[in-house]
């Protein structure tokens, strides 16, 4: 699942980012691979959306968001637990 498809109010965990071009941007912004991110805010286009991380709040268009795999935080809890 990318990060452009995470809904309003959900959390998921970076995995990896499909452009090597942005991955630095979003490192340097403190989106890393194992870092939490959550939804905090979608314009009412669908784009941009706004995503929490690492203690603050990042605008993201959704192009963008679709380069970051991710794994929704309820996916890794249920895993672990099975």
């Amino acid at each position: 699942m990318t990060l452009d498809q995470l809904k309003l109010g959900q959390t998921a965990i970076v995995q990896e980012f499909t452009d090597d071009f942005l991955s630095l941007k979003f490192i340097e912004m403190g989106c890393l691979p194992g870092e939490i991110v959550k939804v905090v805010n979608i314009a009412p286009m669908q784009d941009p959306i706004a995503i929490e991380v690492s203690g603050y709040v990042l605008s993201l268009r959704k192009q963008e968001a679709s380069t970051v795999v991710v794994t929704l935080l309820n996916d890794v809890v249920l895993n672990k637990t099975n």
